[in-house]
């Protein structure tokens, strides 16, 4: 985005949303159905970490369950009730509740197991080189010299 025509200051919940709501190959691609990610740190040219304003509709998920072996990740809890899973258990959170994720630690995701909306903010570093790691799924992701993300499965094949 042309630096001229950056914000200086938005309402969070008016920034656009990401047209697609992920890149996971399909099978999981459909398990995305009930997450919007609205990229804050985008819209002002933030380029060392990323910034999402995310809602997880009732059912939705925030990602499968996955680690990172560089990057970290923090979530703020803005409204809602959702789950925080971990390969060591489950918590439930609230509003005004946060958790982080350093590279290489527990696998995690977010479930909304509720009738109603989570709105979150989820924070992320973008260091070149991650790798993404999913215990549960048959699914490897790395990143390119471009940061953008690559899926196989677990033993290289392509989706």
């Amino acid at each position: 985005m042309n630096e001229s025509v950056r914000p200086i200051a938005i309402m969070a919940n008016e920034a656009p949303p990401k047209l697609k709501r992920s890149n996971y190959p399909v099978p999981f691609f459909s398990r995305m159905a009930g997450r919007e990610k609205r990229p804050l740190g985008d819209l002002f040219g933030l380029v060392n970490f990323g910034v999402n304003l995310t809602t997880l509709l009732p059912g939705g998920e925030s990602a499968l369950l996955h680690r990172h072996t560089r990057q970290d990740e923090f979530i703020y809890i803005l409204t809602g009730e959702p789950t925080l899973v971990t390969d060591q258990g489950e918590v439930p959170l609230k509003p005004g509740m946060c958790a982080g994720f350093p590279a290489k630690g527990l696998a995690h995701q977010l479930v909304n197991r509720t009738g109603s909306d989570v709105v979150y903010l989820e924070i992320g570093d973008r260091t070149a080189g991650d790798e993404g790691a999913y215990p549960l799924d048959d699914l490897k992701a790395v990143t390119d010299a471009n940061g953008q993300w690559s899926f196989t499965h677990k033993d290289g094949r392509p989706y």
